[in-house]
């Protein structure tokens, strides 16, 4: 007995020490909790040159972490196996994170370069008085097509224009539920937020009958078959649709006139944050003008920085494609928080049309 208890007490000491050893490396490579901070993004959605600039700057050590979806950010956040001090969702999840006490309410004081963000960006409905986020980037849902492999003249100026029957297996969609049910609505001209069933059925009978045209529905690949002219059209979000535009000159994109999605993703602090001080911090960081720039170039998303948007190239910033008219804006919808058993729905119906696939 003597000797059981003699070894248990060894490899507790034992296991104490390697403790210690361990964390006091980790503090020596800057991995302790106020030299440290965790960001959760979505993948290619930062300059990498960003994060060690901004490591150099401040000391403080970026772990970073990437996800594919809103859901998926949620699930893992909810789970608290790991202490994100950043997270970047999209307007809605924001709604839901807030609901479900997720979020931890922002310093301005510590954020002075707030002043750079655009007006029309701030005190969304979403978060009011921006309590809990901060806009990161913005853009659209609309249509990139490839004018040298389709007839001439043709053109994409409403949504009901890829229901042609001359478009048959021409057509990528990105695989999302809010985004196909989305502008399934809105070319009957209903909200893409609409909770009328008869409506929801009828844009998803309506989805059905485009089948004949798609040729796929794709997650992040949809960039390389649109640069590799696999297919002349595809239903995507508009920094996609710049990034394949870089590769490709041939490529155009348009949203149509009926409407679309008007898209936040937002900086925000989770629950989760073990240095709250270094997430605001990185913000701030991200918000002054000529790094906001320099991350626009970069991701070729829409920045929401009026400050970084002077130092961006005019033919960038005047582009309407990707900076919109007033006009245009004013039809866009920003994505509500349906609830779950709303978003169920949609994704029921949203299975049911992926089931029609070839």
């Amino acid at each position: 007995m003597r000797k059981l208890v003699q070894a248990f007490v060894t490899v507790f000491v034992i296991s104490f020490l390697l403790i210690f050893i361990v964390n006091r490396l980790n503090a020596a490579e800057g991995y302790a909790g106020n030299n440290t901070i965790t960001v959760y993004n979505w993948g290619e959605y930062i300059d990498p040159d960003l994060i060690d600039q901004f490591e150099e700057e401040t000391g403080i050590k970026v772990i970073y972490e990437t996800f594919d979806s809103n859901e998926a950010m949620m699930v893992k956040i909810d789970q608290g196996g790991t202490a994100y001090d950043i997270a970047v969702p999209s307007e809605y999840a924001i709604e839901r994170m807030k609901e479900n006490d997720a979020l931890i309410p922002l310093d301005h004081s510590k954020l002075p370069n707030l002043k750079n963000i655009d007006e029309r960006f701030l005190d969304l409905a979403f978060d009011p008085g921006n309590e809990y986020s901060v806009p990161y980037f913005w853009g659209t849902v609309g249509i990139v097509y490839n004018p040298t492999m389709l007839e001439e003249g043709r053109t994409f100026t409403s949504w009901d224009d890829l229901w042609a029957p001359d478009l048959k297996n021409q057509i990528l969609l990105v695989d999302g539920a809010r985004e196909v049910i989305g502008f399934g609505l809105n070319s009957l001209h209903y909200s893409l937020n609409d909770t009328n069933k008869d409506h929801l059925q009828e844009a998803k009978d309506k989805l059905v009958k485009l089948q004949p045209n798609i040729k796929a529905i794709v997650g992040d690949e949809i960039k390389m078959l649109m640069v590799n002219e696999d297919a002349p059209i595809g239903v995507v979000w508009s920094g996609d649709a710049a990034d394949m535009m870089w590769e490709n000159e041939n490529l155009d994109y348009a949203v149509p006139e009926e409407g679309s999605n008007l898209w936040f993703d937002n900086m925000v602090i989770p629950k989760t944050a073990k240095n709250v001080d270094g997430a605001h911090k990185f913000i701030n960081f991200m918000l002054d003008a000529e790094v906001a720039a320099q991350n626009a170039d970069y991701v070729g998303y829409s920045t929401p920085n009026k400050a970084a948007m002077e130092l961006l190239p005019e033919e960038t910033v005047t582009d309407e494609r990707f900076y919109p008219s007033p006009e245009l804006t004013d039809k866009l919808e920003v994505y509500e928080n349906l609830g779950p058993d709303m978003l169920n729905y949609y994704n029921e119906l949203y299975l049911e049309f992926k089931m029609h696939a070839k």
